[in-house]
């Protein structure tokens, strides 16, 4: 169940939330141009590429979202289940940097994992996106081990894991 403005809902009842002054909604396939524009101006040459999008915006059972301010998408998160693994990956996740620490991220973050059922929730980060660790360790995120240098530059990912097991 997530929180909107007080009044608590399940994912499925509300297909957009709304924030004071950013929407969350179903991201589809007409989001794909501003998707990769976004990607790009979050991750640079790791931000994912046309194909991959266009995978994660028709693939049955892939959980994926935007954020909306004033009809301009300003984040985006794409979750993917594993149920034979009994895990998901938050596989990517951002806000236009224009748009960053406004809430954003935390609530797409939030709207992910309502819809991911599996009891494991896993991703990955920049070893030195030290705000991105912050946040996720906020919401229960422990670190479960590195690929090493997985970005480009060679940078380290850091895999982060949250277990909601009762």
């Amino acid at each position: 169940m997530t929180s909107v403005e007080g009044r608590m809902t399940t994912a499925d009842e509300q297909s957009a939330i709304s924030h004071s002054s950013f929407v969350i909604e179903r991201a589809v396939l007409r989001d794909l141009s501003a998707a990769h524009a976004l990607e790009h101006a979050c991750f640079g040459r790791d931000g994912w590429g046309y194909f991959d999008l266009f995978g994660a915006l028709i693939f049955p059972g892939t959980i994926r979202l935007k954020a909306v301010v004033d009809d301009r998408l300003v984040g985006f998160a794409v979750g993917d289940s594993r149920p034979f693994d009994r895990e998901a990956w938050i596989a990517t996740i951002g806000v236009h940097p224009d748009y960053q620490r406004r809430g954003i991220g935390e609530a797409l973050l939030v709207a992910c994992e309502a819809r991911l059922r599996e009891p494991v929730i896993k991703l990955t980060v920049r070893a030195s996106n030290r705000v991105a660790i912050a946040l996720y360790r906020k919401f229960g995120y422990e670190r479960a081990g590195v690929w090493r240098r997985y970005y480009s530059g060679g940078e380290d990912g850091i895999v982060m894991e949250k277990n909601r097991r009762q």
